[in-house]
This record gives structure tokens, C-alpha cells and sequence, in this order.
């Protein structure tokens, strides 16, 4: 028995997510070494970039039908074990072609994580405690960014870059045997969750209220794509993640090229936006909690979060890339950043609110396929831009007026949608975790 696994599972998440971001930071963080090593200019890491994605976006989709058919615990193990063998892989490329065909497997790979991380707590916690629960473990993402620098620059000024990837391959591994060990979909299936343990979350998932869509899992993911609310979530992802991609991919090279910044120092720099992003993506949970229960009403407690700090970091990655000297550009960025990951838990507790649980990883699925394709667009828009300008300031501006317009998008389209008749209702102030 493990006393609370539910919070070991949100752990066990936690550790993964700080994984995957170190799996995927570490070609950006490469590549000055790289580009040199097999003579790649920056058009052609836009496209490597942008590759990624590709396999990246259609696994998200396809990710999170699996995830809903065959359940979260086995296509996370697997997804995990996948995508740090084809990390690891990556030391054996020789060129351009290797690169991108690598790089769309680990894409792949790595699709279905997050439909795989919101159908587990799907299973694991009560819908008012779903925005917590997503924020605390995708705040290993910007950790798992934040060490990257240091770890990763650490390994390739000693071992080599090719190296470097070899090490961060079986630390996945291991994440991924620990995975099948202890993880289990729901706590009826799991023999180390306590009698207590299961009698309280059965306990406060009954008392959930009935999803304002539909409360039978004979909805299909047609008709939840029809819904106003998903559509404006998904659209408000794609612009999330503009940001989040172009800050992955160029930023550590805006670094070394605007500010003169070499390896080692670009990454202890880059340490800095991660770590303000892990406070603010564990944070933006618990604020959107807190308001639900305050006010009772979920889309409006996650609808002013979105829009208040997805508008505020357009407006201030727009400036970011505009600042002369390097320590108030990387303060700007970081504070972007912050902005920008404290509604990183959003979109799914969104998707918790309005969706039936047997259609949560198919919808998820879908709006991280909508989000992904920013990655898709945003590294080679940015690599075209700095290769025919030498400069990264009109990439910076683009990516705030991306962002700009998805906070406006969601402060008129994400609306309540129309609830049953007969709705049942709860006292959420007495409701608690």
C-alpha cells in the first residue's frame, strides 16, 4: 500500500514532464555545436525544429483516441520508453536527413503525454481539484527546462553532444520502469492504494457536478468538436504554445547570437525563465481552483486567468526581443514566461469540465493536435525570419501578436455552454480535497 498515491502519481507525472522538457531542450541547447559539427545553417534548424512537430501533433491526436481505448497508464509507459530511444538516437546522426527523420519519430513518440496526463487525473481527482492537480505536475516541464541548461551544457562541454543525448536516453528509461510498476488507470485497478484512499475519491468524484455538455459517454468527440468552448480552447493552445515553441527552440540561440553569450553562459541564463515558468504553471491551477470555488462557475474562473496572462505575455515577449542589453531581455522574457505558463493548466481543467471521462483523452488529443501546430509553423517562421534578417526582433513582436490574439479570442468566445435541464448542483465552498 502507498499512503495518498494519488498525489505519488501526480509526482510520478511530475518527474516525467521535467523529463520530456529536458529530452526536448536539449537539441536547442546543442545547437552552436551542432550547427558547426555537421554544418547546419539556421533555415535548416528551423525545418529540424519544426519536424518535431509534425510526428509531435498527429500522435496527440492519435495519442489520446489510445488513451481513451487502451487507458493512460500503458501508452504513457510506452511513449516514455519510445521517445528516449529516439532522443538517444540522436548521437547518431550525420547530417541533415537523419536529423529531421529523428526528430519527427521522437515527436511521435512524445504525443500523447499530456491526453495521457489529464485522463489520469481524470480518473484520480474530482473536477475541482483537476486544475491543481494538472498545474503542480506540468510544472515539471519548465523545471525539467530549467535543469536542462545546466545538466545538458554541463554533459556536451564533457562528453561531447552526442554524448549528452546517450545519458538523457536512459534517464527516461528508467522514469518509464518505475511507470509500470506502480501506475494504475484508476484506483479500483490499483493494488497499492489504501481502502481510505479509495473510499475518499470515490467519495468527492460522486459529488461532481454533471458536465454542462453531456453526462453520457454515447457523445462522441464530433460532438464535443462542435462546442464553442473547445474550439476557443484549442485555438487559445495554438497560441500558447507559439510562445512556449518559439521561446524553446530560439531563445538560447537569440542568446548566443544578439548578446555574444557563449555556450556555458547562455545555459545558466536560460535557467532563469524556467524557473519563474515552474512558479507560474504551479500557481495557475490552484488560482483557477480557488476561484471556482469561490464563485461556483468553472469556465468563468478559468476564463479569467487565460485571458488576463495569456494577454499579459504577448505584451510583454513582444518587448523582450526589442531590449538592447541582455539582462532586462532575459528579465522580460522571464516574466513572459511567467505570464504565460500560469495558464498552462487551463486548457486542460477546461476539458475536465465540460467533457464526459470517456471522452477526455480524444479531446485532449484534439487540442493539443490544434496547439502543436504552432510548433509546426512558429521555429520555421522564426529560422526564415533571423536567416533573411540576421535578427530576431520582428520574431519576437510576431510571437505577441499571436498570443494577443488569443487572449481577445477567448475573452468573447469562451462562454458557458447551455446546460441540461435539471442540472445538479453542489456546494463547492464544502467540497475540498
Amino acid at each position: 500500500m502507498i499512503k495518498n498515491l494519488r498525489w505519488t502519481l501526480v509526482l510520478l507525472l511530475f518527474l516525467v514532464y521535467m523529463i520530456n522538457y529536458l529530452d526536448r531542450v536539449a537539441l536547442s541547447l546543442t545547437v552552436p555545436l551542432i550547427e558547426h559539427d555537421l554544418q547546419l545553417n539556421a533555415q535548416q534548424f528551423g525545418v529540424i525544429f519544426g519536424s518535431f512537430f509534425f510526428g509531435y501533433a498527429i500522435f496527440n491526436f492519435i495519442g489520446g483516441l489510445a488513451v481513451d481505448r487502451f487507458g493512460p497508464k500503458v501508452v504513457m509507459g510506452l511513449a516514455v520508453v519510445f521517445w528516449s530511444i529516439f532522443c538517444g538516437l540522436t548521437a547518431v546522426a550525420t547530417g541533415f536527413y537523419s536529423m529531421l527523420i529523428l526528430r519527427v519519430l521522437f515527436g511521435m513518440a512524445e504525443g500523447p503525454i499530456c491526453s495521457s496526463a489529464n485522463k489520469m487525473i481524470n480518473g484520480w481527482f474530482p473536477r475541482r481539484r483537476a486544475a491543481t492537480a494538472m498545474g503542480i505536475l506540468s510544472a515539471g516541464s519548465p523545471l525539467g527546462g530549467a535543469v536542462a541548461g545546466p545538466i545538458v551544457g554541463a554533459l556536451a562541454v564533457a562528453l561531447g553532444w552526442r554524448q549528452a543525448f546517450v545519458v538523457i536516453c536512459a534517464i527516461g528509461l528508467v522514469w518509464a520502469v518505475i511507470w509500470f510498476i506502480v501506475a494504475a488507470n484508476k484506483p479500483a485497478e490499483s493494488k497499492y492504494v489504501t481502502a481510505r484512499e479509495r473510499e475518499l475519491i470515490e467519495t468527492l468524484k460522486a459529488s461532481d457536478p454533471a458536465t454542462p455538455q453531456a453526462t453520457s459517454a454515447s457523445d462522441g468527440l464530433l460532438h464535443y468538436l462542435k462546442q464553442p468552448v473547445i474550439m476557443a480552447t484549442a485555438f487559445a493552445f495554438f497560441c500558447y504554445n507559439y510562445i512556449l515553441f518559439f521561446f524553446l527552440s530560439w531563445f538560447p540561440t537569440y542568446l548566443v547570437q544578439a548578446h555574444g553569450l557563449n555556450i556555458k553562459q547562455m545555459s545558466l541564463t536560460t535557467v532563469i525563465p524556467w524557473v519563474v515558468g515552474f512558479v507560474g504553471l504551479a500557481l495557475g491551477g490552484v488560482i483557477s481552483d480557488a476561484i471556482l470555488r469561490w464563485t461556483g462557475k468553472s469556465l468563468l474562473s478559468r476564463k479569467i486567468v487565460l485571458t488576463t496572462c495569456l494577454g499579459a505575455a504577448a505584451l510583454c515577449v513582444a518587448l523582450a526581443g526589442n531590449i538592447a542589453s541582455v539582462v532586462p531581455a532575459v528579465a522580460m522574457m522571464s516574466v513572459s514566461i511567467f505570464f504565460l505558463y500560469v495558464t498552462g493548466s487551463i486548457y486542460w481543467a477546461i476539458i475536465q469540465d465540460v467533457v464526459h471521462p470517456a471522452r477526455v483523452g480524444s479531446v485532449s488529443g484534439f487540442v493539443h493536435l490544434v496547439g502543436s501546430v504552432s510548433g509546426i509553423v512558429g521555429p520555421i517562421v522564426t529560422g526564415t525570419i533571423v536567416q533573411n534578417t540576421g535578427k530576431f526582433d520582428s520574431a519576437f513582436i510576431l510571437a505577441g501578436a499571436v498570443a494577443a490574439t488569443g487572449a481577445i479570442w477567448v475573452l468573447f468566445a469562451l462562454k458557458d455552454p447551455r446546460k441540461p435541464e435539471g442540472p445538479k448542483t453542489v456546494d463547492l465552498q464544502s467540497a475540498a480535497l
